[in-house]
């Protein structure tokens, strides 16, 4: 995934700078990384950011982009957003997977932002921190819907350029319960939109 995720950049002219808080090794084992969402590059990106095994909780369109199906077959998990049961399986699988010791990479906004502005962020992958008691790794893509627009590959307007991207320290739920959800939420989409801010000439 890491070395297609570097062609794809490759070809069409995207160089990824990447501002890290802590060093790669320095990344629990075992963590939910979550992140702004306003271009499919972030999905492609996020596997340079991050050189650590991961399962992505992506939303059931993806598999009919060709080139984002190659990085989700199998080894991913996707949830169909307007089915209340589909939404629930998905994050069940995804429970399954971080009790096995694997991280997962998910986008709480749940849909593109396609002018980079930051919606607000939903409950579940905060909900699911503190029930497994597992630390989230906030992930700031500071430029990617500069770079290429909402619509995918091949089918909006992109650019070559360097792609900025910031992971952050990890945020410990240890302790914390439901009632703490908010905070949480809270806490996290605050440090994306203070790194977003700072950057926002980018």
């Amino acid at each position: 995934m890491q070395f297609w995720a570097r062609w794809v950049a490759y070809v069409p002219g995207v160089f990824v700078k990447i501002k890290r808080e802590i060093p790669v090794e320095s990344l629990p084992e075992t963590c939910i990384y979550v992140a702004n969402h306003a271009s499919y590059l972030d999905i492609v990106l996020s596997y340079i950011a991050i050189p650590k095994y991961f399962v992505y909780m992506g939303k059931a369109e993806i598999d009919k982009a060709p080139l984002l199906r190659a990085f989700f077959r199998d080894m991913n998990i996707y949830v169909n957003r307007k089915s209340r049961s589909g939404s629930y399986a998905a994050f069940q699988a995804v429970s399954d997977k971080i009790r096995k010791g694997e991280s997962v990479f998910l986008y709480p906004e749940g849909t593109i932002e396609a002018k980079g502005n930051l919606r607000p962020f939903k409950n579940g992958a905060f909900k699911m921190a503190i029930e497994l008691q597992v630390p989230i790794v906030p992930v700031t893509f500071r430029n990617n819907w500069k770079l290429l627009q909402n619509g995918g590959f091949f089918k909006s307007h992109g650019r070559p350029g360097i792609a900025y991207v910031t992971v952050h320290k990890p945020i410990s739920t240890e302790g914390l319960s439901e009632e703490d959800l908010v905070h949480l939420r809270h806490n996290v989409r605050e440090i994306i939109a203070r790194e977003l801010h700072q950057h926002e000439s980018r």
